[in-house]
């Protein structure tokens, strides 16, 4: 199979079918299936490379091959919502925001894919994102987009839900996670850290709620949404100038204010919500210690935030790459067996 070279034609490569676009070519989504309908690979992908007409040959064998290269690259069918978490900000290296893609949302698919998830990601997160933000601010600046992620005119939410509606049953899994811009200001800037938290969190909260009620009527009853909290990245505060008690307090903060509230809000849409705080260990009593460098004997739960996230190295609150690692591992546990695609084809054809 080929083409005479005119973009948009198709071409099969070894034995993959690709679309030209422009002066690339790009790998179609593609399923394999043996003549029972079993899935024999390859995962869906798209790559891209210098087109070479004398590399266009291939075969395809006794399989059934669907090419979807009705656009540019094939949509994904995860989609990420939410802040620099999501967006997987970095501090900066030599005055630059390096591009990182090992984010928790880039490690999702392939972890998941050990669970027989096939999962392709749309990574609508923008860095600096509160609840408010998402809803109404339009589009994100060059600095709080996600690498790889669509570019938007619209708020994020308005943009994750014009993709969802583009592409009705195509989405299986949407992450979010969003909240922590909201209510971080207090630590810093309120006299008292307790009260200031409940008033942003009581604050937030209708507005988060009509979101993701949003997000739902977009996406459909059987789309997996999964909501994160935040590692409690004020521990980090125990080995700085402000102290153990900054970090004691932050506890309660997380356990009875902020994660409460986000429990409640993604499971009001049928979600799934994964307490990063929790899995992260930073409800483990200090009076379980360990010794940790450079600071000496410190509380096991400030040691594992020191570890997962900067914020001990220079008051950074984003995750460092094993920060990454556990939330990806986190939202994975939580994952069900994927969708069976047999079932979905039996209930079409009956």
């Amino acid at each position: 199979m080929g083409s005479d070279g005119v973009t948009g034609r198709f071409w099969v490569v070894g034995n993959m079918p690709v679309r030209v676009v422009g002066e690339q070519m790009v790998v179609c989504k593609v399923v394999v299936r043996d003549l029972s309908g079993e899935h024999v690979g390859p995962r869906n992908r798209v790559r891209s490379a210098r087109r070479d007409a004398g590399l266009l040959v291939g075969l395809i064998f006794a399989a059934v091959v669907l090419p979807a290269c009705g656009s540019d690259h094939d949509p994904g069918n995860y989609v990420s919502i939410g802040d620099s978490y999501g967006q997987g900000l970095q501090p900066k290296s030599d005055g630059v925001t390096p591009d990182y893609t090992n984010g928790f949302a880039y490690l999702v698919p392939d972890k998941a894919e050990q669970l027989g998830w096939d999962l392709q990601l749309e990574n609508f997160a923008c860095g600096g994102a509160t609840v408010e933000s998402m809803t109404d601010d339009p589009g994100c600046g060059d600095i709080g987009l996600s690498p790889g992620g669509p570019r938007y005119d619209v708020p994020q939410l308005a943009a994750a839900i014009d993709f969802l509606k583009e592409h009705p049953d195509h989405v299986e899994l949407i992450t979010v996670v969003i909240g922590i811009n909201d209510v971080i200001p207090c630590v810093w800037e309120a006299d008292d850290q307790t009260a200031c938290v409940a008033d942003a969190v009581a604050s937030l909260k209708p507005h988060l709620a009509d979101a993701l009620e949003d997000l739902r009527a977009a996406a459909g009853p059987d789309t997996l949404i999964v909501g994160l909290s935040y590692p409690n990245v004020i521990l980090g505060s125990y080995v700085g100038d402000e102290g153990p008690d900054l970090a004691a307090a932050s506890v309660a903060v997380f356990k009875d204010v902020i994660n409460p509230m986000l429990k409640e809000s993604y499971e009001a849409v049928d979600g799934i919500f994964v307490d990063v705080t929790a899995g992260t260990g930073a409800y483990t009593p200090f009076t379980e210690t360990t010794t940790f460098a450079p600071y000496g004997e410190i509380p096991v739960a400030v040691a594992e935030v020191c570890q997962l996230t900067w914020f001990c190295k220079g008051g950074d609150v984003h995750p460092t790459d094993q920060g990454h690692e556990a939330i990806a591992d986190l939202i994975v546990e939580a994952l069900p067996a994927p969708p069976d695609p047999r079932a979905d084809q039996a209930g079409q054809t009956e």
